[in-house]
């Protein structure tokens, strides 16, 4: 006989382990671009030896890159980024767990809860919104989710 498993849970915990690692992904891959922010300047390519400062408000001038306003952001991305895929490699690693170890569905639940809701600051707002909304779903349907009641 099979042993039961709450496989909706882990199905859609799955797809939202994926979709937040993806979010986390797409952000961490905007941090070596810089992005200097927003009115921070841009390089261009004429005048000066192709190496030419245009400044902006707050920012960039002649000899660098400046701090502006929001001028980081790249880096913040980067930061976020990389947290994304932290929290979606935690979703799907519980998300196995949960499948793997059926007896303790309400410690891996409660991690693919936790992480999918904080998914929503490291991976372009939980996985694009989707990873989010299935990791809650698939958590909650992990706590809900009873053993069968052997028949003896």
């Amino acid at each position: 006989m099979s042993e039961e498993k709450p496989t909706v849970a882990f199905i859609l915990s799955l797809i939202a382990g994926i979709f937040i690692l993806l979010g986390g992904g797409m952000m961490s891959m905007f941090a070596p671009y810089g992005f200097g922010g927003m009115m921070n300047g841009y390089q261009g390519y004429g005048g000066y030896g192709g190496n030419a400062w245009y400044g902006g408000m707050m920012g960039r001038y002649s000899f660098g890159p400046g701090f502006g306003m929001m001028g980081g952001l790249g880096y913040g991305f980067g930061f976020f980024g990389i947290l994304g895929l932290i929290f979606g490699l935690i979703v799907i690693i519980s998300a196995i767990m949960l499948n793997n170890k059926p007896e303790q569905h309400s410690t891996w639940s409660i991690l693919i809860i936790i992480f999918s809701v904080l998914s929503i600051f490291g991976s372009a707002m939980g996985g694009f919104g989707i990873g989010l909304i299935l990791g809650l779903i698939g958590g909650i349907l992990g706590m809900t989710w009873k053993p069968p009641q052997s028949k003896a």
